[in-house]
């Protein structure tokens, strides 16, 4: 069954907006082709943990927004800095990436830590009737991505990594097994079920766009890649590290995680091309900076200490997040991609 907050009557609203736009732009004054917009481009940001950059420090600390660990220097801010030095200005009306965001936040409000009491409007809230850029990724906590890493990890299952959202999809199913029980069965019907539950979600976040922003161009950026095609690079630890950079994940598991990717990566690819809005391709540009290629990772490890001190000499892990290298991977591409849009 379809779950989404989807009425008729705002696909209807939504249809009627984007129509009206497309009349506004039909009967505006014809720019010259090619020419980046002269004047500021209002834009926003939205998304989970890998747009915030969680694990980058500094993060921002400003009211309930604490614990979002939205990096001060994520990749919007980089890219739009990449922007500037080439003539082009964003207006960044707001950036409401957060840590832990499902694709149904963007539309509802969000709790930051089960219990706290501590929330977060709902991301939809940032857009504004002028907004003409909306740029961010989602889709992979929707998936379950940390449920399934629990599902195959021994030592992620274990309470010191309570922050890592979500529980095993089948506690009962030993970790070793997590290959064979994605693959058929229970585990497949629930994965199955997960990226459907993507795919309209990802449809509704992208009609809200164009109903509360009628003008906006969304961008959907992909996730960077996690696993290397050859998976026995991650058996070796990173150079000043002692834990492997996927833990203890089973090595014939790693070609499934990598799986996984691609099947999000078409999964978001889907929702963006059947909405005309635009995709920002991360996992073909990251095959030499996944998680298991040493000095060039331009993701952290699971267990490798992050730049987030929690303590005296204590650091949250990064859980597979980009580093500053995997960052400014993402800001480039990003900027690249925000770059070729304006100058249509």
């Amino acid at each position: 069954m379809r779950k989404t907050t989807k009425t008729p009557v705002l696909r209807r609203l939504a249809a009627a907006a984007v129509a009206l736009g497309s009349c506004l732009a039909l009967a505006g004054p014809v720019g010259s082709a090619g020419a980046a917009p002269a004047d500021p481009v209002p834009t926003v940001f939205f998304g989970d943990s890998y747009t915030a950059n969680f694990g980058i420090a500094p993060w921002n600390q400003e009211g309930d927004r604490t614990f979002c660990f939205q990096a001060k220097e994520n990749y919007p801010a980089v890219a739009a800095r990449s922007l500037a030095d080439k003539g082009i200005t964003l207006d960044v009306q707001s950036d409401v990436s957060c840590g832990g965001a499902l694709v149904r936040h963007f539309w509802q409000e969000q709790e930051l830590l089960p219990g706290s009491g501590l929330k977060v409007p709902p991301q939809q809230d940032a857009l504004k009737a002028d907004t003409q850029l909306v740029v961010g990724s989602m889709g992979g906590n929707t998936l379950g991505f940390t449920r399934i890493l629990k599902q195959c990890s021994d030592t992620l299952r274990g309470p010191e990594h309570a922050l890592l959202p979500g529980e095993p999809v089948d506690g009962d199913q030993p970790a070793a097994k997590c290959g064979e029980f994605f693959t058929s069965g229970a585990g497949k019907q629930w994965l199955d079920d997960q990226f459907e539950l993507v795919g309209w979600d990802l449809e509704e976040l992208l009609e809200r766009i164009r109903y509360f922003a009628p003008d906006a161009k969304p961008v959907l950026v992909g996730y960077p890649r996690l696993v290397p095609a050859d998976t026995s690079k991650c058996l070796t630890s990173a150079p000043g590290q002692t834990e492997l950079p996927l833990a203890d994940i089973p090595q014939d598991a790693l070609s499934f995680l990598d799986q996984i990717q691609k099947r999000l990566d078409d999964t978001m690819r889907k929702a963006v091309a059947d909405a005309g809005a635009d995709f920002v391709d991360l996992y073909a540009h990251t095959g030499s900076n996944t998680a298991c290629d040493g000095v060039n990772r331009g993701i952290g490890g699971l267990l490798e200490n992050s730049q987030i001190e929690i303590g005296e000499g204590q650091y949250l892990p990064w859980y597979a997040h980009p580093n500053d290298k995997g960052r400014d991977i993402q800001a480039e591409r990003v900027a690249d991609k925000v770059e070729q849009i304006l100058n249509r």
